[in-house]
């Protein structure tokens, strides 16, 4: 009996070696082998009082449990850039579920790449991911093909080296509070230049909507983009129309909303990026008009750009409607609506934004206050004129914004500027009394009658 237990001590599973894929992948990166760079702490500005505390939180429970916890993306880049960053996402190699469970009020979420969203209080959530290798699968193909966890994740180096840009693949190491650079992106940052990770065609072609964000840094920081990248989004920008269009809108939304959406039109306009994204746009660049078409959507995002930094709030509509202004504005459809008497064509802009905007698409009610604001542009013209401000005109639930965008326009003009509440404005003497007297006139005639 105790020599059969003896036996079964010592007999042990065999094991069984996997086989896992190369970290070098010489196809895509020729450096992905060289170490990195570490700058300590003394030589760079990164300060844990500039970092939010639910992200020290995440950082510092990961690492006590013994898992690498690096801060990681555009949160570093702008700390860096001694901005504050909207973000802070981390990168571990914790897999998933074992983030999961060292946190209580925190869940997966992605189904083709799984993430870890954790909650605080006040509805912070701060974003983990696990490191990744460079694989043309995404998770659900992957388990379809039968691949397993070793071959998604892996290890930092791999996973700087998926990212888009070189100042975008920088980490922040909570452990000793020093910056690992794989990608030269430190080089880069100081530089002042923008430079895909990688061969930019190939980068491209995997995935276009890089070029919308190598267009988006290069604005919001003012960096120049470097001549490889800039050739290979010239020559690849048509291949925009081959992304997913909800995507796409996100991506432009996103950029609008920035404060520097003025730049980011330029660097679009000079890529040839907006004609693809904006179908509209490709006939009137083309046209007669096309100078005059680029100065107003600049001259229109600048003022956009301008309350954005000085703390305003701008709706969506409000920036479709400063969007589709300058096609509108070349279109003989809109000039066709021009009219001396009060009255909003909404049906008819509606239309027209539809046709603008194809093929992407808004929620009903914003395109219903876009469509609002513009149509709004000729009754205002006509108020303007009569210098008569009728209550059915300035109780509209979008006056204030159609009066911006027209006093935008008229400024560009050389017009004077109407300003805000001019139906709060006393009304000239002159204007009083033939009011009076032709209100006295109608009284005598009904009293005949």
């Amino acid at each position: 009996m105790s020599s059969s237990c003896a036996r079964r001590r010592r007999w042990r599973p065999p094991v069984i070696k996997e086989e896992k894929p190369p970290a070098v992948q010489e196809f895509l990166f020729e450096d992905i082998s060289s170490s990195p760079l570490i700058i300590p702490r003394p030589d760079h500005c990164v300060s844990r009082k500039n970092i939010d505390r639910e992200a020290l939180k995440v950082l510092y429970r990961l690492k006590d449990h013994g898992f690498i916890a690096y801060l990681v993306g555009g949160s570093v880049r702008d700390l860096l850039l001694r901005k504050r960053p909207k973000d802070f996402d981390i990168g571990t190699n914790a897999r998933p579920e074992q983030v999961k469970r060292l946190f209580r009020y925190s869940r997966i979420i992605g189904k083709r790449f799984r993430l870890v969203h954790v909650y605080f209080k006040g509805g912070k959530v701060i974003e983990v991911s696990t490191f990744r290798r460079q694989t043309d699968y995404d998770d659900r193909e992957a388990m379809r093909e039968g691949m397993g966890n070793e071959d998604i994740f892996g290890s930092p180096q791999e996973d700087a080296f998926r990212r888009d840009l070189t100042i975008n693949g920088l980490f922040y190491n909570i452990a000793d509070f020093s910056v690992i650079d794989f990608v030269g992106g430190m080089k880069d940052l100081r530089a002042g230049i923008i430079r895909v990770i990688g061969d930019p065609e190939r980068r491209f072609l995997r995935d276009p909507v890089r070029m919308l964000r190598a267009v988006r840094h290069a604005a919001r920081t003012g960096f120049e983009i470097e001549p490889a990248t800039w050739k290979a989004i010239r020559a690849n920008a048509d291949k925009i129309r081959l992304c997913a269009i909800p995507r796409v809108r996100d991506e432009w939304l996103k950029d609008l909303r920035s404060g520097a959406s003025c730049a980011w039109a330029e660097l679009m306009l000079q890529t040839g990026l907006l004609r693809h994204v904006f179908l509209s746009y490709a006939p009137v660049l083309e046209g007669e008009a096309a100078g005059t078409t680029k100065s107003i959507l600049t001259g229109l995002l600048r003022r956009i750009d301008d309350m954005i930094v000085s703390g305003h709030e701008v709706s969506e509509a409000l920036i479709l409607a400063v969007l589709a202004y300058p096609v509108l504005n070349s279109m003989p459809g809109w000039h066709s609506l021009r009219t001396e008497k009060l009255r909003w064509p909404t049906f008819e802009v509606r239309a027209l934004i539809n046709e603008i905007f194809f093929p992407y698409d808004f929620r009903r009610a914003v395109r219903d206050q876009t469509a609002q604001i513009l149509s709004s542009q000729w009754a205002l013209r006509t108020c303007v004129a009569r210098n008569s401000w009728p209550k059915r005109v300035w109780r509209k639930t979008t006056f204030n914004e159609a009066l911006l965008l027209f006093d935008w326009v008229r400024e560009m003009s050389g017009l004077p500027v109407v300003g805000p509440d001019p139906h709060l404005r006393p009304v000239p003497a002159k204007a009083s009394r033939k009011r009076r007297q032709r209100s006295g006139r109608n009284r005598g005639k009904r009293r005949k009658g």
